[in-house]
């Protein structure tokens, strides 16, 4: 019997994303976060001809995707095109951005952005990024390219497709990065905009079912299946833990602090459950970015001086989106999701009477450390948690 000549087990574990990702000879930068996305190694990168990098978190689980660009004083990247959602977010530098389509190359939109603006190229449309100053301009993309080159394993219909999603731009709204809505819906404020100018003082609506203090508000961009949130805490607090599936990336805007993250099966209270070890520590401040795996738990302590803020990306829209998705495992309790439902009613966050008490011990220790006053409420720990 001849016996057929197989490729190493590795190759044939690999996506078409991952072969894509490898096959650009950029750095890779993994494990469960980034302490600062602006110092990541990059090299010259010939999709977009400037220096880049990938940064594949386990917590992405192919969900999503992510790259740091620099772009040289006085320079561009190449003009981009491509079958996938995207946010951009700048982290250093002064830019402008044209966007047009291909069949109207003269009638491009244009508009100027800087660190920790936020916007989203139309889906498919051609864009382009100059750098307008005399520093290094660096920015984070974050999206769904996993998927999508997953699905269909074949980038010349990724990056070289000819059609036009009309119901999403039509080249010829020159309010298109100006205009923007905010309304109430479901259990949040949803913020409709396709540029948000400064993510870090954005306006933020108190949802405190997230914590003590906690501020979200949910964005929608393009009309865009990826979406995202900001976030907001104040000086001496700490958010809630809650888990969800994989797949969202979280990016720093302000602040310092730190956060936990942990399978869920390891209980509502991993450390009287005896398994410190397995809990995930990650330390932050400005420009870090990190990605909870499916279904952890993750929790996140403000300690430093100032009011904390948290950009969050994810696939899926807002929970009420028709042009976003749901996905199966997302859980949503009488029409609320989940990440604002206590486990005890069959959602998927912890409230503060029932995390482990070990948790506020050592927020406390901490900010004693850097001499800041908890402003944590008072509360009383239930004793029938499992």
């Amino acid at each position: 019997m001849t016996q057929q000549a197989t490729k190493p087990a590795r190759e044939l574990a690999r996506t078409a994303y991952e072969k894509w990702m490898q096959a650009q000879e950029i750095p890779i930068h993994r494990g469960y976060g980034v302490e600062d996305a602006r110092i990541v190694e990059r090299k010259p990168w010939k999709l977009t001809g400037t220096p880049g990098a990938f940064i594949d978190l386990t917590g992405m689980e192919g969900f999503s995707g992510m790259q740091v660009v620099e772009i040289p004083p006085g320079g561009a990247i190449l003009p981009q095109k491509h079958l996938f959602q995207q946010l951009i977010c700048g982290l250093e530098g002064h830019a402008t951005a044209e966007v047009w389509l291909d069949e109207a190359p003269d009638h491009k939109l244009t508009f100027e952005w800087g660190p920790f603006s936020l916007f989203s190229p139309p889906l498919n449309a051609r864009y382009r990024l100059y750098n307008v100053g005399n520093t290094p301009v660096i920015y984070l993309a974050v999206n769904d390219a996993p998927m999508m080159i997953d699905l269909f394993h074949n980038l010349d219909f990724i990056f070289n497709n000819d059609y036009v999603f009309r119901d999403r731009f039509t080249g010829d709204d020159a309010q298109y990065f100006t205009r923007e809505e905010r309304f109430l819906e479901g259990s949040g404020m949803i913020w409709e905009t396709n540029f948000i100018d400064d993510v870090q003082n954005a306006l933020v609506d108190a949802l405190d079912a997230k914590g003590a203090g906690v501020k979200i508000t949910i964005f929608d961009m393009a009309k865009n299946s990826f979406a995202g949130h900001l976030t907001e805490w104040p000086v001496g607090r700490y958010h809630k833990a809650h888990h969800h599936q994989g797949g969202a990336i979280l990016l720093i805007a302000r602040s310092e602090g730190y956060s936990l993250m942990w399978p869920q099966e390891l209980g509502v209270r991993p450390y009287e459950n005896r398994f410190e070890d397995q809990i995930v520590r990650l330390e932050w401040g400005p420009y870090a970015v990190f990605s909870p795996p499916t279904k952890w738990f993750h929790q996140h302590f403000n300690t430093g001086d100032e009011t904390a803020r948290q950009l969050a990306f994810r696939p899926g829209g807002s929970h009420n989106n028709p042009t976003g998705f749901r996905r199966s495992g997302s859980r949503v309790v009488k029409g609320v999701p989940g990440v604002y439902v206590s486990y005890r009613e069959g959602g998927t966050l912890i409230e503060y009477e029932d995390e482990d008490p070990q948790i506020k011990v050592d927020f406390e220790a901490k900010l004693r450390e850097v001499g800041i006053a908890s402003k944590m409420p008072a509360f009383s720990y239930n004793g029938d948690v499992r």
